[in-house]
């Protein structure tokens, strides 16, 4: 097959309804598997010339029958996507064809297997009553602060997979401002900070609501707060590559390259139509919430639609899919769990951008929402104890002791890592040695702190009821 390297305006004529002529020329390229395709674009389009080809009153009879027309419109929409992507855009070569998932005929018609992950969702079914038995078990109080706990634990974590470390303090500060916990109004320094808890907040306070264009620009201008130098609030426009790329200068390697920034829009319009008609109620309902949680992730980060931020608002909507399954802000922070082991995480991704077949994606996808759940119920058991501990040392501790405490509770479950020494309690204090140790062993004789270890080894952990 040989064609004019202005193929890509006869194309984008024929997008907006009428015919140009597919001529000879300078431009070539091997695709074996798309000749049938590629020959209806020469052949039977060809025939009807210079026509609004949705028009029906200017098609023969043959072209105006419904299931003709139907099958016909099909092909045309497949062969249009096909040879723009696989001929006409720049640079590319009989090396980089089909690469990708978006670059394939069949995108993004998904497939996938769900025999692998039954019990799996099965679990996350069980694990939800369990989640929410547990939340109801809680002082009123305890409730607020854990899914305060779990909504701090998602903004940083979504933020630190992105290789963006946020002001914590800053965090909670603006998560309780929001929430209208706090009558404090001191200055959040951090707007990244601040861009990351409006993000969470909004996600769970709008969680029921359709997805739209004008939301996910609302939800990259929070995460964007502070950035320069970046298109903020609208779809990719630059006519560079948008590639995932690792490696220094010369060596660099691409993971990953989404589509062009001209598809944007109707790639973001497929996009959102699909989302909400998949949604509870929709014309095409899925109705495993994990499975389409797992679908939207690699659609939306696939398509790539912004300059930054593509993955912050890719785990956002995840959560939102969760939430609108089990109709309720769901308790849950995908990011934790992803960070714990963000490798796994890129991994995936890579190998599911490679095929529209995407049963291994929705195996591990599904395995990240379990084990977030499992996080979920260990934080639970934590911000219980935690409340606890408070209520019973919070007047016996002076203000030394109780930022330390504090601090080391920061860590969550998982506990203060290597525990706390004489060295870190004078680094956190900015107090003496001779005070730092005398703290120390006040916090162990109240039974704030449990021991471990001697001498240069001693070490300190909370002691949680």
């Amino acid at each position: 097959m040989v064609f004019h390297s202005s193929l890509y305006l006869y194309l984008r004529r024929l997008n907006k309804g009428w015919i140009g002529t597919v001529r000879r020329g300078q431009f070539s390229v091997s695709v074996k598997k798309m000749d049938f395709y590629l020959w209806f674009v020469r052949n039977v389009i060809g025939f009807v010339r210079k026509v609004n080809f949705f028009g029906r009153e200017s098609l023969s009879p043959f072209f105006t029958n419904p299931d003709v027309f139907r099958r016909i419109s099909e092909l045309n929409k497949k062969a249009n996507r096909l040879v723009i992507r696989l001929v006409c855009e720049p640079n590319s070569g009989y090396n980089r064809l089909m690469i990708y998932n978006w670059q394939q005929t069949d995108w993004p018609e998904f497939k996938y297997d769900l025999e692998s992950v039954e019990d799996i969702l099965f679990s996350f079914a069980e694990r939800m009553g369990h989640v929410s038995g547990l939340l109801k078990g809680l002082p009123e109080g305890t409730q607020t602060e854990a899914m305060i706990d779990m909504m701090v634990s998602e903004a940083i974590k979504t933020s630190e997979i992105e290789g963006e470390y946020l002001s914590r303090q800053d965090v909670i500060s603006s998560i309780r401002k929001n929430l209208g916990l706090s009558q404090n109004t001191a200055h959040v320094k951090d707007k990244k900070a601040e861009g990351a808890a409006e993000l969470v907040i909004d996600v769970r306070d709008t969680y029921a609501q359709r997805l739209t264009q004008d939301k996910l620009f609302s939800w990259h201008k929070m995460i964007m707060k502070g950035s320069r130098g970046v298109k903020i609030g609208s779809w990719r426009t630059h006519k560079d590559p948008m590639q995932v790329i690792s490696g220094l200068m010369g060596k660099k390697k691409i993971h990953f390259e989404a589509p062009p920034s001209e598809f944007m829009p109707e790639e973001m319009k497929e996009f959102i139509r699909w989302f909400n008609g998949t949604g509870p109620g929709g014309s095409n309902e899925i109705k495993k919430p994990p499975v389409r949680s797992a679908i939207a992730h690699i659609y939306f980060e696939t398509i790539h639609p912004f300059e930054d931020g593509n993955g912050r608002i890719g785990r956002a909507i995840s959560e939102k899919v969760l939430s609108q399954g089990v109709g309720r802000p769901i308790l849950l922070s995908l990011s934790r769990t992803i960070e714990a082991n963000r490798n796994s995480y890129y991994d995936a991704l890579k190998a599911a951008q490679r095929s529209n077949e995407i049963t291994p994606w929705i195996n591990y996808f599904v395995n990240v929402i379990l084990d977030a759940q499992v996080n979920t119920e260990e934080q639970i058991d934590f911000t219980l104890k935690k409340t606890k501990f408070s209520d019973r040392f919070r007047d016996q501790l002076n203000k030394r002791q109780l930022r330390v405490v504090l601090r080391m509770l920061e860590e969550g479950p998982k506990g203060f890592e290597g525990g706390m020494s004489a060295k870190k309690y004078i680094a956190i204090t900015h107090t003496s040695k001779a005070t730092a140790t005398r703290d120390l062993q006040d916090l162990v004789e109240k039974g704030a702190f449990i021991l471990s270890g001697g001498g240069r080894s001693t070490k300190y952990q909370v002691n949680l009821p």
